[in-house]
């Protein structure tokens, strides 16, 4: 019923438009059923029998069901591993996706198009491999997108979906049309392109899997810590203040804690780590032995494997990962609004949440060029997002960046050694004059020194990521002056070749 009032105004509409056209009146009343309505489970019905592809079918168009990877029954992900033939990874798609392999199956040999409006994830992070690649092995091409914008309707309680529309088919086809949505809510930009890749950019088609490690022989990256501790370990300023007057032993054991939030707000939170307490100094520590005991209870109580395991040494972290060096921090989540996702060293004695991703053992270059337009150019084409914040990963962003090198260089070098002396000399010092802009600023929270309606505030650390862009972009052997279009077609370039020499 609802197909068919949604097909009657659709008539009515289109009636009113032609009316206009063409001067004409048209009857619209009575309204007369003409559609063939299909009521059922669209992945687990056959398609060709309810609508055989000869009956000169021109396009395919709808609004599947939106259902995230991790939020599927057994069922429907069963009914996803069957439409998507067992394909890599299909287990990690969202339920959307059926459709696409749906429509891509039966318009195979048939000059037929399709549109669907989906959410985004689709062409964001990790899921633009697993779906997109068979997509391509089926032989489709996008004609025609709407990146990332809000959906909207006109309902009291309207979802904020952030979503894209994609329209395809099998073959190659001309005059490829993207539109550009600057931000999720601004109206659409329309370009001309030559190509369309699963990643909504005019560029060639690449498909970026999970790595476990870097492309390029880049530093390790990892997460931060998860104390799994039911809250006894951490510490608001106050408490732990409290805390310390009540038994001072224990302050040599806080460290300053680090997630996403407390980086870019400069929040204050303390961890209590007691992996290398004394005993001599436990034993004069009662306090602190109640919050061990607290833990081993806790984790002992839990129905998941590894925490029940993690109670046989409760004064550790459940995942403990404490860099012996000075690292670099990368926030996991960063608004959409900064043109750079934040990052910064962090010493050794802090530590870092599982909030945050941590690049132990690097040094002023890498964060040069993680810090750089080039790689947040690649980031925001390739990165996951939550809603429509970017969601940075190791396995997808990080480990398939490429990064500065020349034509042949041997790739299994770590990277810094892949640069000149003197390009990496310069981009060393821009990195630096970054941070000593930032220092410039001792009140400001990076929030505040990245948020692109205070730029008038802090005009020498505009000027210095303007230094750091260009150095960077020299380091490739280009000039793009941050046109970020031209920067991610050059950087999917570097990473085919890269893929197809490994």
């Amino acid at each position: 019923r609802v197909a068919k009032t949604a097909l009657w105004i659709a008539q009515l509409q289109a009636n009113n438009d032609s009316e206009a056209l063409l001067d004409i009146s048209i009857e619209d009343f009575p309204l007369i059923d003409s559609a063939n309505i299909v009521e059922g489970n669209a992945l687990r019905m056959d398609w060709h029998t309810i609508a055989p592809p000869r009956c000169r079918f021109d396009y395919i168009m709808g609004n599947p069901p939106f259902l995230g990877a991790r939020n599927q029954s057994k069922e429907q992900k069963a009914e996803l591993a069957e439409v998507f033939n067992g394909s890599r990874n299909c287990g990690n798609v969202d339920y959307v996706a059926g459709w696409y392999i749906k429509a891509a199956d039966y318009m195979k040999g048939h000059p037929i198009r399709a549109a669907f409006v989906s959410t985004n994830s689709i062409c964001q992070g990790e899921q633009v491999a697993n779906i997109w690649k068979p997509m391509a092995d089926r032989g489709m091409s996008i004609d025609f997108a709407h990146d990332t914008f809000r959906w909207r309707n006109e309902a009291s309680d309207m979802a904020h979906v952030f979503v894209v529309i994609v329209g395809f088919s099998e073959g190659d086809r001309p005059d490829k049309v993207l539109f550009h949505h600057v931000n999720p809510d601004a109206d659409a930009e329309m370009i001309p392109v030559s190509h369309i890749n699963a990643y909504l950019s005019d560029a060639p088609d690449v498909y970026i899997w999970n790595r476990s490690k870097s492309l390029f022989n880049a530093p390790k990256i990892g997460i931060g810590s998860q104390p799994i501790d039911n809250g006894n370990y951490l510490f608001k300023a106050a408490d732990k203040e409290a805390f310390v007057i009540a038994e001072p032993l224990s302050e040599k054991y806080f460290h300053r804690f680090l997630g996403s939030d407390e980086f870019i707000n400069n929040r204050e939170r303390w961890v209590l780590w007691l992996g290398d307490v004394a005993p001599s100094d436990l034993r004069q520590m009662p306090n602190s032995r109640k919050r061990i005991e607290n833990v081993r209870i806790w984790r002992a109580q839990s129905a998941r494997a590894q925490t029940k395991h993690a109670a046989e040494v409760p004064n550790h972290f459940g995942t403990e990962i404490i860099a012996d060096s000075t690292s670099i921090l990368i926030p996991r989540v960063s608004s959409e609004r900064r043109d750079y996702i934040p990052m910064g060293f962090v010493t050794k004695d802090i530590f870092v949440s599982d909030a945050a991703l941590l690049v132990p053992n690097a040094d002023l270059y890498h964060f040069g060029v993680l810090q750089s337009r080039m790689h947040n150019a690649w980031m925001r084409r390739v990165a996951g997002r939550l809603e429509s914040r970017y969601r940075y990963s190791g396995g997808i962003v990080y480990n398939n960046f490429p990064w500065p090198h020349k034509p042949g260089a041997d790739l299994t070098l770590p990277v810094e050694e892949l640069a000149d002396d003197n390009i990496r000399e310069q981009i060393e010092d821009a990195a630096q004059t970054v941070l000593d802009a930032r220092a410039l600023y001792p009140e400001a929270t990076i929030a505040d020194l990245y948020d692109p309606n205070n730029d008038f505030l802090f005009p020498e650390l505009i000027a210095a990521h303007r230094k750091l862009d260009a150095a960077v972009e020299a380091a490739y052997g280009v000039d793009f002056q941050g046109d970020e279009e031209k920067i991610v077609a050059h950087l999917f370039k570097l990473y085919a070749e890269a893929v197809n020499n490994s």
